[in-house]
C-alpha cells in the first residue's frame, strides 16, 4: 500500500476519503468519539495539503434506506468542533445535495456524505449493483484514500470497488493498524499472551486456530468459556453454552495453552438488580448463569500476564455494561495497561469497555478502531479494503 505521500500535489484535488466514523451513539449524543479522532491526524494531512475533501462513512445498520436516527449529523457537528472548522454534511450521498456539497468545496475544506449505508449499493452482494453505486462515488473525486479500518473486511462498494476506480493511498490510521497487527503475526516479543472473551466460540474458532501455534498462553473469559467448561465435564446452569462446539473446545484444551476461569459470578438473570453470587466452576448453581470471571480468576490472569512482552486482548470477560459483572474487565484491563510493553485492544467492545469503565486507552501501545477487521487480519484472511489499496 501506498502513503498519500505518493498521490503527489493535491491543491485542489477532491479526495474521497473513505473513514470508519461508526460512533456510538446516546440518542443524538456521541457518547465515544474515539474513531473521529483517530481518523482527524489525516484529515488534517489533506487539508493542510489543499485538497478538497469528501467524506464519507456508514453509521449504524440502516437497511439501505434513509434512517434519521443513524444520520451523520452529529459526527458533522462534531467534526466541525476538533477540525476548528465548518464541515458541510450532505442530505444524501450521491444525489443533488452530496453533488452540490462536492462542487462547493473549497482548496483545504471538508465536507461529508451520509451515511453510505442509506444507499443499497453499497452493501448489495450484487456486482453490478455495488459497481453501479462506486461509479457514482468515484466520480465526486480525483483520488482515493482509505482509512477506515473498522470496515476493511467488508466487501462493499466504497471498501472494494471505489478505490480501484481511482488513484489510491492508504491513510496514516490504516498503515498504523496494519503495523501493529503485522507484528503479532509476524514476530511477537515473547512471552506472548492473548486474551479473550466476548460470548461464542463460534465467532472465534478462525482466530483460536490462527493465533495457537504462535503464542505461548492463551486466557479465555466472557461468555464463550463455558462453552470450554462445559467440554471439560462442568455443569454450567443457564450460562450461554455452544455444545455443537465441544469437540473444537476440546482439540484448543489439548494444546496446552489456554487457561479458563477457576470461579465466575452468576445471578439468575441479566440485571444489574439481581442477586449475585462468586462461585469456583464447578459449582454454578442450576438455573443461574456465569456472566463474569471472579477475583481468583483476575488473580490467576494477572500471573499469566506477568512478564509478557506482548499481549493481545480482544472481547469483554463478563457483562461490562452491568456493574455488577464489570469487576473481572476492569481487573485484566487494569494489569493489562499497566505491563508497558506491546499490549495491543482489539477494537469494537473492547475499546468500548474501557472507555466505560474509565480506563484511558492511552495506557495500552495500541487501541484498533476495528475489533472485527483486527480479528479477520489475525486469522490470515485477505482483508478487500487493503486488497483494494495495494498496487
Amino acid at each position: 500500500m501506498h502513503d498519500i505521500d505518493a498521490l503527489g500535489d493535491l491543491r485542489g484535488q477532491r479526495v474521497l476519503l473513505r473513514a470508519d466514523l461508526n460512533v456510538p451513539l446516546d440518542g443524538s449524543r456521541i457518547s465515544d468519539d474515539g474513531r473521529i479522532r483517530a481518523v482527524l491526524p489525516t484529515i488534517q494531512r489533506l487539508v493542510t495539503a489543499g485538497a478538497r475533501v469528501i467524506v464519507c462513512s456508514h453509521l449504524g445498520r440502516p437497511e439501505g434506506r434513509p434512517e434519521p436516527r443513524y444520520s451523520l449529523r452529529p459526527v458533522a457537528t462534531r467534526l466541525g468542533e476538533l477540525l476548528g472548522a465548518s464541515v458541510k454534511l450532505a442530505d444524501d450521498v450521491v444525489g443533488p445535495s452530496a453533488r452540490r456539497v462536492v462542487a462547493e468545496l473549497a482548496d483545504g475544506s471538508v465536507g461529508l456524505l451520509e451515511n453510505l449505508r442509506f444507499e443499497p449499493g453499497e452493501t448489495s452482494r450484487d456486482d453490478a449493483v455495488r459497481g453501479a453505486f462506486a461509479d457514482q462515488l468515484a466520480g465526486f473525486a480525483d483520488v482515493y484514500v482509505g482509512d477506515g479500518f473498522g470496515a476493511v473486511h467488508r466487501r462493499h462498494a466504497s471498501v472494494w470497488d471505489a478505490p480501484r476506480r481511482l488513484p489510491r493511498a492508504a491513510g496514516g490510521l490504516i498503515l498504523r493498524e496494519v503495523e501493529v497487527l503485522r507484528g503479532l503475526v509476524a514476530d511477537p516479543a515473547r512471552p506472548y499472551v492473548v486474551v479473550l472473551g466476548g460470548s461464542k466460540v463460534s465467532d472465534k474458532l478462525a482466530v483460536i486456530d490462527s493465533l495457537l501455534p504462535r503464542v505461548d498462553v492463551l486466557l479465555v473469559g466472557g461468555g464463550m468459556c463455558y462453552t470450554f467448561l462445559a467440554a471439560q465435564g462442568f455443569a454450567v446452569g443457564n450460562s450461554l453454552l455452544e455444545p455443537d462446539r465441544f469437540e473444537a473446545c476440546r482439540r484448543f484444551l489439548a494444546t496446552g495453552k489456554v487457561v479458563l476461569p477457576v470461579d465466575v459470578v452468576v445471578a439468575p438473570e441479566i440485571s444489574a438488580e439481581a442477586p449475585t453470587q462468586t462461585v469456583a466452576v464447578d459449582a454454578i448453581p442450576a438455573g443461574w448463569r456465569g456472566l463474569d470471571i471472579g477475583p481468583a480468576t483476575v488473580a490467576r490472569f494477572r500471573e499469566e500476564l506477568e512478564g509478557a512482552q506482548t499481549v493481545f486482548w480482544n472481547g469483554p470477560l463478563g457483562v461490562v455494561e452491568l456493574a455488577p459483572f464489570a469487576a473481572g474487565t476492569r481487573g485484566v484491563a487494569e494489569a493489562v495497561a499497566a505491563l508497558g510493553t506491546l499490549t495491543v485492544v482489539g477494537g469494537g467492545d473492547s475499546a468500548a469497555a474501557l472507555v466505560s469503565l474509565g480506563i484511558d486507552p492511552a495506557r495500552f501501545a495500541h487501541v484498533s478502531t476495528g475489533g472485527g477487521a483486527s480479528l479477520a487480519y489475525l486469522e490470515g484472511r485477505t482483508l478487500p479494503g487493503l486488497a483494494a489499496l495495494e498496487g
